[in-house]
């Protein structure tokens, strides 16, 4: 607070009070007060009528704010970022045609999930004006009332970091508001209310398909599925995802039910694309079966792949062993053998014990990924099927799980655009990757992998 000089209204040091003194200088401050909440509620009004509310798309594995992805790094860029450099080479070759020099898309639009904590989805920045019904109410008790989702702590933490602001002021949780103030609100991520135990299983099963979005529009949904949830059902298995969409039909005669586009193993987490109406199903269904979708998935395998980045290709066929399947390489024109290609790069390696691996697979075959890896020499961790290495030790501290990531899908949006959508690292691969202390923020050099058709 500037202070006149003699003291915040009153006299000079040294000279009495005359008639300019004490009640004068006082009365003239309360009209420059007047004047500055006016000015003040004009620049709110302002604020709130042209300034446009930007609404945040869906996130954190649930419905809160979004961050754009950026566009993909150059090459300068990944030598600069210390990425695994070598060209892709071949390690298992039957013949296919020379594919191009071209990468993954650049990213324009799509979301990036941090995490799968529910949330309601709350709009960007806003400034809102106290009712007078809402007058004398406490700064926290206006979010409360405004925001029942909204937690006790995080009200007092936006508050207190100057977030909230009350005619361009910060203010204070007890502070009590006035009719016609302007009141700032931050971006907010709301807590959806959880069904009560006795609630309908479709209640609970909408429920718990917001908490894991990671993206969602009138076309397309994107969930982050988590590890050990099937995606369909099948012998002994009565909970899975695809069972689970039916909650999110509309109660309009003509609503429509969401269709799963593509498939993951029970054991892999990550992005996972569903339709919501036919016209998106059809589009999307063409776009897989023309590759044009892009898939990258993160996996931590034994030892370190050599060379650090290269393209496996082979034939798979399914081998029937008592009550159990599972992928096998097979030769070319063996009976119901198909050709499997995935490009791989080395991101970062743990004492050449462990390697944290971006796979790209051009073709779509089951288990091609974890079939791959073992087929190399370097199975994925955890995977109860296809990890063949003797005597090998799970180092102390990680979790003997599948470690495989359905990290990233690129895909043309039924209607235009593009949807990218990014995973996060399910806890017990983050787990895993703390205690190796790799940094999930690493460049990923499967980025500079060829298409191919």
């Amino acid at each position: 607070m500037r202070m006149r000089k003699g003291g915040y209204g009153g006299k000079a040091k040294g000279k009495a009070a005359g008639p300019r003194g004490r009640g004068h200088g006082r009365d003239r401050d309360e009209r420059n007060r007047e004047r500055s909440k006016e000015r003040s509620k004009e620049r709110a009004n302002l604020r709130q009528s042209d300034r446009p509310v930007k609404h945040s798309p869906k996130r954190d594995g649930g419905r809160g704010r979004d961050e754009r992805l950026t566009p993909l790094p150059t090459r300068s860029e990944a030598e600069r970022r210390g990425g695994v450099g070598g060209r892709f080479r071949t390690l298992a070759t039957p013949p296919t045609p020379t594919p191009s020099a071209s990468t993954l898309p650049a990213a324009r639009e799509g979301s990036r999930g941090e995490g799968n904590k529910p949330a309601q989805f709350a709009a960007g920045v806003q400034t809102v004006a106290v009712t007078p019904d809402e007058n004398g109410m406490r700064v926290d008790r206006f979010f409360e009332a405004r925001f029942p989702g909204l937690s006790f702590s995080h009200i007092q933490r936006i508050i207190r970091k100057g977030e909230v602001r009350v005619n361009g002021k910060r203010t204070e949780p007890k502070s009590r508001l006035e009719a016609g103030q302007s009141v700032r609100i931050p971006p907010l991520k709301l807590d959806a209310p959880k069904p009560r135990d006795d609630a309908p299983a479709a209640q609970k099963d909408r429920f718990y398909l917001k908490s894991i979005t990671l993206y969602e529009d009138d076309d397309v949904l994107v969930l982050n599925k988590p590890m050990g949830l099937a995606v369909q059902g099948g012998s002994g298995t009565t909970r899975h995802l695809d069972g689970m969409l039916g909650a999110l039909r509309g109660s309009s005669p003509d609503a429509q039910r969401p269709r799963l586009v593509h498939r993951l193993d029970k054991d892999t987490a990550g992005c996972l694309l569903v339709a919501k109406t036919r016209f998106a199903a059809a589009a999307l269904g063409k776009t897989f079966r023309s590759r044009s979708a892009r898939k990258i998935y993160w996996a931590l395998v034994a030892g370190v792949p050599k060379p650090a980045q290269g393209r496996i290709s082979t034939y798979l066929a399914k081998q029937e062993v008592e009550e159990d399947s599972y992928m096998r390489i097979a030769k070319h024109g063996e009976k119901d053998a198909v050709h499997a290609v995935t490009y791989y790069a080395v991101v970062e390696t743990a004492a050449q014990k462990l390697a944290w691996i971006s796979l790209k697979p051009v073709t779509g075959r089951t288990h091609q990924l974890r079939a791959h890896m073992a087929h190399v020499g370097h199975p994925i961790i955890g995977d109860p099927k296809y990890f063949n290495i003797e005597n090998w030790e799970l180092p102390g501290g990680m979790q003997d799980k599948l470690h495989l990531l359905a990290r990233r899908i690129v895909v043309p949006h039924p209607r235009g655009g593009t949807i990218d959508v990014s995973a996060p690292l399910p806890p017990h691969m983050e787990q895993s990757w703390n205690l190796l202390g790799f940094d999930a923020k690493r460049y990923d050099p499967i980025v500079e992998a060829p298409e191919e058709e």
